[in-house]
This record gives structure tokens, C-alpha cells and sequence, in this order.
């Protein structure tokens, strides 16, 4: 049997061997314990941008580690190529770009950065979304049985949608029933979220014209944790990276390589292919891929880097990220089971 993937790279080792020597990278931490901690600090391309048991969660009784095979097989492996003859400056096919955009897609939605946004976001929104998809439901499943319409049957996908919540029916006193729906926010509600966004979203994204844009002569982009950026851009005192996929006049930023940007812009014409950027843009650029890195940013030298995203030396913030980590997985396998055993 095929060993389970345990260390889920959310920073692909093909796409970060671009800023890499002898397979290794520089990368400077945002947030570290104390001031002792090297500034500067060079990781294998395998001991970095990963988090154990990111993807994995528990299905049929075992974990399973579908969903980082999956995206491995269908994003991944397949802009290898593309990403190659971007770096090497070679022609592009149709598909490569094709294949480009996807793996750009599936970096948006797979880091710890949007994670964290995702829960954040169900914890607020989710609980009356519910009340209102179930008070609908009801009123049309009552509608179909009074017609004698057939029930519609759930859509099957990787987690069963019907897995992701229970549906309780309790007896009232004075006859009928109430019912009560319960869900758990957490790896496999995120997981089934970006299956259905890299599935279904993506074939109804309306098409772009990307470019790759380049560095100009003594400027590269770094890149980061969290490397795609949707951008609200109006001057350069007013933008924030809030945008979206479908947000006209809005960029969509990827670097490819130190010397080497993806970019559209939604609903514009944009730049050229090719095009070596001003150098005050290519600074301005630059500036916003490093504020937007969630815990790192990685370079092919440090420069300053520093100077723009000074870190943050706080133990008690790195004591309690650590400590929630190591509890990630347990948590999310024990919620998981319950789930399922309900």
C-alpha cells in the first residue's frame, strides 16, 4: 500500500524550487519567539511550506490523503511544464496558460492563510445560511409530496455533502417534530469547499487574458506563504487584497519566479506578454506581494525584505499557533469520527 502523505506541501516544491539553490530556499519568518532567531534562514524545499495532516481527515473508517493526491494529479504535476517554459522563456501553448490558471487557482484556496479565513467566515455566516437553506428545504419538500413530485437526490463529490451535516428529527410534546441540523467547522467542511471550487467555480470563471510580467534589471519577486493575490487596486496609498476572481478592473497576481509574474486583469486589456515593468511598479509589486505573506516570505536573497515587513517577536503568539497545530489534526480526526458515527 502506498504510504500516507502526512507532510501536505500547501507551497508546492515545484513551484518554490524556483527561488531555490542546491534544493533549498531562503526564508524569513514573520513572526518568531525572540530576537535571537536568525532573520534569515535556509530550508530544504521538503522542510518548508508544509503542514502536517493539512488535507488529510478521516473517511470509511481510516485517514485518507485523497484530497492531496488529487491536487497533486490535477494542478500540480500538470503545470510543471508550463511553469518550466515560463521560466525558461519558451513559447506557450493554449494549455499551458490553461493549465497555468488552474494551479493559480488551487494556490489560493489551499493555504493555512485561507483556511483561517474560511473558518473564520463559516463561524459568522454559516448558522443562518443553515436556518434558511433548512426552512426552504422544508417548505419544498412539502410542496413536492403535496404534488407528488419525486424528491431531487443529492449530487455526490470527494466528501459526501450529506457527511458534512447531521439532521436530527425530535418528537414534540404536543405532536410533530422539530428539527435540527448540526455541522462542524473545520478540515473537511474546508476540504469538501475547495473541492467544489476547483470542480464546479472554476469551469464558470469567466476568461481572462493572462500575461507574465517581468522584473526590470536589479528588482525580483519574492514570493510567500500565501503567493496569490487578488487585488483592489486605486493608487497607491488606497488597494487591499480582498479582491476576487470575478471583480472587475481587479488584478490577479502570481510570481512564477524571481524574474517572472503572472497577472490579468479582470475585464481590462493589460499589459503585454513579456512586458519589463517600470521600476517604480516593479517596487510597488513587490511591496505587495511581501505584505500580503501570511507566516513567511521567501526570496533568492534576503535584500529588505525586513525593512518592509518588519517580524513580529511575540512567544506567547508562536507558543499558541504551535500548540493549536499540534492539536490540528487529533481534533479534526475526533470531530471527524463523530460526525460519521451519528
Amino acid at each position: 500500500m502506498q504510504q500516507l502523505r502526512k507532510d501536505n506541501h500547501y507551497v508546492p516544491e515545484l513551484y518554490l524550487k524556483q527561488w531555490a539553490d542546491n534544493n533549498s530556499v531562503l526564508a524569513y519568518r514573520l513572526v518568531v519567539p525572540n530576537e535571537n532567531v536568525r532573520t534569515w534562514k535556509r530550508h530544504s524545499l521538503k522542510g518548508i511550506g508544509y503542514q502536517k495532516h493539512l488535507y488529510t481527515y478521516w473517511a470509511g473508517g481510516a485517514e485518507t490523503d485523497e484530497f492531496e493526491c488529487w491536487l497533486d494529479r490535477e494542478f500540480e504535476s500538470p503545470a510543471q511544464e508550463a511553469i518550466r517554459r515560463v521560466v525558461q522563456e519558451e513559447r506557450l501553448d493554449p494549455e499551458h496558460w490553461r493549465r497555468l490558471v488552474r494551479f493559480a487557482l488551487a494556490q489560493d484556496v489551499r493555504t493555512p492563510a485561507r483556511l483561517k479565513e474560511f473558518i473564520h467566515r463559516q463561524n459568522k455566516t454559516l448558522k443562518p445560511l443553515m436556518d434558511d437553506v433548512l426552512k426552504r428545504s422544508i417548505h419544498e419538500i412539502e410542496d413536492a409530496i403535496q404534488q407528488g413530485v419525486p424528491l431531487p437526490q443529492p449530487a455526490t463529490d470527494v466528501i459526501d455533502s450529506s457527511s458534512l451535516f447531521r439532521t436530527f428529527i425530535e418528537p414534540l410534546p404536543e405532536g410533530g417534530g422539530a428539527i435540527r441540523v448540526e455541522t462542524i467547522v473545520g478540515r473537511q467542511m474546508w476540504i469538501w469547499s475547495m473541492k467544489r471550487i476547483l470542480t464546479q467555480t472554476i469551469q464558470i470563471l469567466p476568461k481572462h487574458r493572462w500575461t507574465i510580467l517581468h522584473a526590470p534589471p536589479g528588482i525580483s519577486w519574492p514570493t510567500s506563504d500565501n503567493p496569490l493575490i487578488k487585488l483592489n487596486y486605486q493608487d497607491p496609498r488606497n488597494y487591499d487584497t480582498r479582491g476576487g476572481w470575478g471583480v472587475n478592473k481587479g488584478d490577479i497576481l502570481l510570481p512564477l519566479s524571481p524574474k517572472h509574474l503572472l497577472h490579468t486583469c479582470i475585464g481590462q486589456k493589460g499589459w503585454q506578454r513579456g512586458k519589463i515593468l517600470d521600476p517604480d511598479i516593479a517596487r510597488h509589486i513587490r511591496k505587495i506581494i511581501i505584505e500580503h505573506a501570511h507566516q513567511y516570505v521567501f526570496a533568492k536573497e534576503p535584500e529588505d525584505i525586513h525593512l518592509i515587513r518588519p517580524r513580529l517577536v511575540c512567544p506567547e503568539t508562536c507558543k499558541s499557533e504551535r500548540a493549536a497545530w499540534d492539536r490540528w489534526h487529533a481534533d479534526q480526526c475526533a470531530a471527524e469520527r463523530e460526525m460519521q458515527a451519528r
